[in-house]
């Protein structure tokens, strides 16, 4: 599946409050700026548009898979982005002060880079978060879009790319060596779960690896070349046998608003530390993958975001 990464740093013109966690604001105000550069309006429901197969904004924000005549009820399929926000705890922003954020792309998404910085450029002229004096979003500039060792992807002056995006291929690689040992998981943003529909506030093994499955399998199939050749339920009865040894997680709720709805809503998911005895190697494959895809529920807004390591402890 092909991967890029790319940083966009804004420069706010005016004095800016941002929420606490800024992926929603983003996504949100990035979702509307790309609905506007496509169709020019807000109102019009997708699900009625006649060309929505060909939308940029369709395919990138409501991507459904088409109904089959076995399942005439069309299926909603994985968004081939995620954003991840800056984790710096600040709030307020001066005129000539800049915020950097990363959108990463998969498969497909990447060949519409250009599409997603002009979209950039109009969040800009309409404002996020909002102004510290008044009432409306607080405008901001595009400083800079750049990737891989902080090279400039974009010329702010001229609206023209400087170098073509530079993708890599992402896949699920063979496990290798036979081994146990003790994973260390890091839950960076909050971690939002559902097992037999119920949002989790801990995490058995088991319930990890599922949710690392799903979103490889999910995404593989959707932006990539079909689903890796894992063993999805041998590793779901192993994932069964391995305990939690230690654990320092906590829920932590933030609070969203979405303009679609207009309503706040609370979100939460668990934040911290957990460490896992007797993890086999084969897992680590799949957990690489998933460490870059993010896992959980609005992944999107930069949620599920982790990292690990792993330390081999017997044969």
């Amino acid at each position: 599946m092909l991967f890029g990464s790319y940083d966009v740093t804004i420069c706010f013109e005016e004095a800016a409050i941002i929420p606490d966690y800024s992926g929603s604001m983003l996504r949100g105000a990035f979702g509307a700026a790309l609905k506007t550069t496509m169709c020019g309006t807000l109102t019009r429901d997708c699900r009625n548009c006649r060309i929505v197969s060909r939308c940029l904004y369709a395919k990138t924000f409501e991507p459904v898979e088409p109904p089959i005549a076995s399942a005439p009820k069309a299926n909603a399929i994985p968004p081939p982005y995620v954003i991840e926000p800056t984790l710096e705890p600040r709030r307020r922003f001066e005129p000539g002060e800049t915020l950097m954020f990363r959108i990463l792309l998969f498969g497909s998404a990447n060949d519409f880079l250009p599409f997603f910085i002009h979209a950039f450029e109009l969040m800009g002229r309409r404002g996020v978060g909002r102004r510290a004096e008044g009432s409306g979003g607080a405008t901001f500039s595009l400083h800079s879009v750049t990737q891989e060792q902080d090279e400039p992807l974009y010329d702010v002056n001229t609206g023209r790319l400087l170098a073509e995006p530079v993708t890599t291929n992402l896949s699920v690689q063979p496990a290798g060596a036979t081994g146990h040992g003790r994973l260390r998981v890091n839950l960076i943003t909050p971690l939002r779960l559902k097992f037999m529909n119920h949002l989790q506030a801990s995490l058995p093994f088991h319930i990890f690896v599922r949710a690392a499955l799903r979103r490889v399998s999910s995404m593989f199939a959707a932006h990539g070349a079909g689903e890796p050749p894992l063993d999805y339920s041998g590793l779901v009865a192993q994932a069964g046998r391995v305990n939690v040894v230690a654990s320092h997680t906590r829920w932590l709720d933030w609070e969203r608003y979405s303009s679609r709805q207009k309503t706040r809503m609370l979100l939460g998911g668990i934040v911290g530390r957990i460490e896992y005895e007797g993890v086999s190697r084969e897992f680590l494959p799949a957990l690489e993958v998933a460490r870059t895809l993010h896992i959980g529920k609005q992944t999107t807004f930069g949620l599920g975001l982790m990292d690990f390591e792993w330390q081999e402890t017997r044969q």
